[in-house]
């Protein structure tokens, strides 16, 4: 198997704990040498997920404000705090053998980092980092937020980049557990509408130069396939 070579897969609309089930076994199989990197990319249905140190008293919604809300919540193994995912937002989920990139999560993450700064400079935007905090920022506000999980330097989760999302659904927690900054969108800083479609394939090609892989499209039944057997 190529080492460098990233399948990736653009789907749709999905369920937050389907594709948090396949992402499991997707790492499972990268441990066990039977299938390449993958990066998947997609939208979730309105969904909120709480990180390992994370604290509960950060979503401002009982159960029946999620039910009110169409929204589902999840206690999940990525590191840092809660977030929201929902529609307009471009979730990506890196599955790759960091042994055959650099086994180094801090390198990792800031080169995550650095594919949505690079892919932001394309629409005119300068997208940044702050001190001590995770994921992407323009003027103060996050435009991207980022939580990883490794087994045997095998990454899953990733970030999530808001380009047209309903920013209305970050009142209903504090994004990161962080009071003093407000989240933004790829739409919300341009004054304009803007696609995911416009957005993901500026977004792959960073991916792929940053992390000098080798990328190719897979067939998105495929990867629903796997998991199934």
């Amino acid at each position: 198997m190529n080492a460098k070579k990233v399948t990736v897969y653009s789907l749709g609309l999905e369920d937050y704990e389907k594709i948090w089930d396949l992402q499991k076994f997707l790492q499972a199989e990268v441990i066990e040498g039977k299938l390449n990197n993958s990066l998947l990319l997609l939208e979730h249905s309105h969904t909120f997920t709480l990180g390992k140190t994370g604290s509960e008293t950060n979503l401002l919604l009982n159960d029946f404000g999620l039910q009110k809300n169409q929204a589902k919540f999840f206690k999940i193994e990525r590191g840092g705090d809660i977030t929201y995912h929902g529609p307009g937002q471009l979730v990506g989920y890196p599955i790759l053998n960091l042994n055959n990139f650099k086994p180094d999560l801090h390198i990792y993450l800031r080169d995550l980092e650095e594919v949505i700064i690079q892919t932001l400079s394309e629409f005119g935007i300068k997208g940044e980092r702050l001190k001590g905090l995770t994921g992407v920022w323009v003027k103060g506000a996050k435009v991207c937020a980022m939580g990883i999980n490794t087994k045997k330097w095998v990454t899953m989760h990733g970030f999530a980049l808001n380009v047209n999302s309903d920013l209305s659904y970050f009142q209903k927690i504090i994004p990161c557990g962080i009071t003093d900054k407000p989240v933004t969108s790829i739409e919300k800083l341009l004054g304009k509408s803007i696609s995911r479609a416009e957005v993901e394939p500026i977004l792959i090609k960073k991916f792929s130069e940053i992390f000098d892989a080798e990328v190719k499209f897979g067939e998105n039944e495929e990867i629903f396939t796997l998991n199934e057997n």
